[in-house]
């Protein structure tokens, strides 16, 4: 639990990108893109409560778990969409993404960046910012450099993500693409 409490600046984070992002795609003249989360708690909650408190809509892809995964209570009434498969999930997220951000997170969080990646690193999806939040977590998590020396990638694969430590810096990659 102590550890977690060190990673709890994230949640403030995640919350002040969701609305950041969500006040620049949303108003009078447009409503183009939504905050999408898993629709649970922690990160996917903090995201979905920055569009929250900007007025904004946020759609959540919850999902039937074991220990039975609530929706939290800051996505939009309506769109909260139950799922019963990972794989049926994951597909909603990334067919219709126009980028990416993965906070820190456990096995969900890498399977579904690992799954866009590839996709990615294949062609399967189209060019879309992804970012991962928090420099230093992921360069502890996940040694890409070292995959790409070995010949495992290719050093053009380490492309496809950049790194961000604040919501300004996410939006501004966002942004810039």
């Amino acid at each position: 639990m102590k550890n977690l409490l060190l990673m709890s600046h994230y949640y403030e984070s995640a919350k002040e990108f969701s609305k950041l992002a969500s006040i620049n795609n949303q108003n009078q003249n447009q409503n183009s893109h939504v905050i999408v989360t898993g629709g649970g708690p922690g990160i996917m909650e903090a995201a979905n409560r920055g569009a929250f408190e900007a007025n904004c809509k946020s759609i959540g892809l919850n999902i039937s778990l074991p220990n039975e995964q609530i929706p939290n209570a800051f996505i939009t009434p309506g769109l909260c969409f139950k799922f019963n498969y990972f794989a049926l999930r994951k597909i909603h997220f990334v067919m219709r993404s126009a980028a990416a951000i993965f906070f820190p997170g456990g096995f969900g969080t890498l399977d579904e960046l690992f799954e866009l990646l590839t996709l990615r690193q294949t062609g399967m999806k189209n060019k879309i910012p992804i970012i991962l939040f928090g420099k230093e977590y992921w360069k502890k998590l996940i040694n890409f450099e070292y995959l790409a020396d070995i010949g495992l990638i290719s050093d053009k694969h380490l492309s496809l993500f950049k790194y961000a430590d604040t919501p300004s810096e996410a939006w501004e990659i966002i942004k810039s693409n």
